[in-house]
């Protein structure tokens, strides 16, 4: 089949290799961007898995903080110009606090609100994602938000059992920083495990790796995965040596929520 320079580019773009290497993978793939992107890695020629899913398009994010309960809204728009706007980022905070008070079905009461921004601004404009944590008996949140160009855009929310306000604060900051995907190893899906370790072994075995050293080998780098994108077991930002969970020591992460506007 014939590849046409703007596969070729996307595909370079998304994993950093070279034009030709990128050229090579989609013609030993059909073009299927996600098959080259996975072939790249066992042939080696690059270093992660990048994937351009950062579909989501602009926004702002609230959070709020109302006690005993946190609040993460996502606000959608479609540029950083109407995400960034006083009207916008007040009607997000707006719905971030009634969700914090009255909880996640509030966000109904807002329709009026978005159809007017939508005649008035001339953007798609809708709610993205909403969570709402509440800190049970023994338990205390707290929250983090990074702001650029006026609107949040980082937005998390923790519960903690067995700590304090201040170390719940240091670990939604530690969350905004290194983004994990799951709490524990055990939330993270059979099949995305079943996978990676599929291509790991195949990396492995390409790299001409003795077999008797496979399986140290193999579970050394599902390990290191892991860490990439488990909460407890990623390297705390504040202290590299030591991981999240040995951070906690007695203490326990029950919750955490985080939106990310782009992603």
């Amino acid at each position: 089949m014939t590849i046409s320079a703007k596969d070729v580019m996307a595909l370079r773009q998304a994993t950093g290799v070279g034009l030709m290497d990128a050229k090579k993978a989609l013609e030993a793939n059909d073009g299927n961007q996600e098959a080259a992107t996975q072939w790249l890695r066992v042939q080696g020629l690059a270093s992660a898995a990048k994937r351009a899913d950062r579909e989501a398009g602009d926004g702002a994010v609230a959070v709020v903080r109302n006690g005993n309960v946190a609040a993460i809204v996502e606000l959608r728009c479609e540029t950083d110009f109407v995400a960034k706007s006083e009207q916008f980022t007040a009607l997000v905070d707006d719905i971030a606090a009634r969700v914090a008070a009255e909880g996640t079905d509030a966000v109904a009461s807002f329709q009026g609100d978005i159809e007017t921004m939508l005649t008035t601004l001339k953007e798609n404009i809708s709610i993205g994602r909403v969570y709402r944590l509440e800190a049970g008996e023994g338990e205390v949140v707290d929250t983090y938000i990074h702001h650029q160009s006026g609107r949040g855009v980082n937005a998390v929310a923790v519960v903690l059992k067995g700590g304090n306000e201040e170390v719940a604060h240091d670990i939604a900051v530690h969350i905004a920083f290194a983004k994990p995907s799951y709490l524990n190893r055990e939330d993270v899906p059979a099949n995305e495990v079943d996978a990676e370790r599929a291509t790991v072994t195949e990396i492995s075995l390409n790299e001409g790796k003795p077999e008797a050293a496979l399986p140290k080998i193999i579970e050394g780098r599902l390990n290191g995965w892991f860490k990439e994108r488990v909460l407890n077991e990623q390297a705390y930002v504040k202290d590299e040596k030591q991981s999240v969970a040995q951070f906690l020591g007695s203490a326990s992460i029950t919750a955490y929520a985080q939106v990310v506007i782009g992603q």
